[in-house]
């Protein structure tokens, strides 16, 4: 029952730190026999915050899009909520609707399947909140349940002292480092102005910016590292 309470707010922990793509990938291929796995999937290549991601319902994604609307609509995510009083985001900019790279699409459909199959097995245990993120029962994640989950699989990775929030750190980084303008990482991470992103992501830019960037699956597919290594 220790996992359901909160702990008091502590000091401040240390700076975020940022994923290289190596690291990435070899989080990602860790990840992959986890329940957690589409969280990090979502989490990395959508750069949501770990309130947003806590706080995501069903009917604010949509993993088929429409492709013969014009413009065709793809696969999104709408980032309208918050674990944070009154179910609000961060800040108004942060309310914001994300394309899904592939990437997330077909983590996103797992994760409903492997939650029809968590609903059937808890019966009458199971509580209906409509979360995509959620416990084996239903309940809402509190924000020290992705922090538990994310443990052993980051050992599996090789990886130490790491965080969910990092997931965030790391979208901005592998993003800028693939030359994504700081101004559309901005408008995709929900801040106001590059100011903020430039301020608290100073580390995970590229000193210079440059036009071109790709979408999220495909920087993940990059070099993939090979079976024997």
């Amino acid at each position: 029952m220790a996992e359901l309470v909160e702990a008091p707010e502590g000091r401040q922990g240390r700076p975020s730190k940022a994923l290289t793509l190596d690291q990435a990938h070899a989080l990602l291929e860790a990840a992959r026999e986890y329940a957690l796995y589409p969280y990090i999937v979502v989490s990395l290549t959508t750069g949501i915050r770990t309130e947003e991601a806590r706080a995501l319902r069903w009917e604010q994604v949509d993993v088929e899009g429409n492709p013969h609307t014009a413009p065709p609509r793809p696969p999104s995510l709408a980032v309208w909520r918050a674990d944070r009083e009154g179910g609000e985001t961060k800040t108004r900019t942060s309310k914001r609707t994300l394309a899904l790279p592939q990437l997330a699409v077909d983590a996103l459909r797992q994760r409903k399947a492997e939650q029809d199959r968590q609903r059937v097995a808890a019966g009458s245990q199971w509580e209906e909140h409509g979360l995509v993120f959620c416990t084996g029962q239903g309940k809402p994640y509190t924000r020290f349940h992705a922090y538990k989950l994310f443990q052993p699989i980051v050992k599996r990775a090789g990886l130490e002292n790491w965080t969910p929030r990092e997931l965030r750190h790391s979208f901005v980084s592998l993003l800028s480092a693939d030359g994504t303008p700081v101004e559309e990482i901005a408008r995709m991470a929900g801040h106001a102005t590059t100011l903020t992103t430039e301020t608290y992501y100073r580390r995970e830019l590229r000193p210079i910016i440059t036009e071109g960037a790709d979408r999220m699956d495909a920087i993940l597919r990059q070099n993939p590292p090979s079976e024997d290594s």
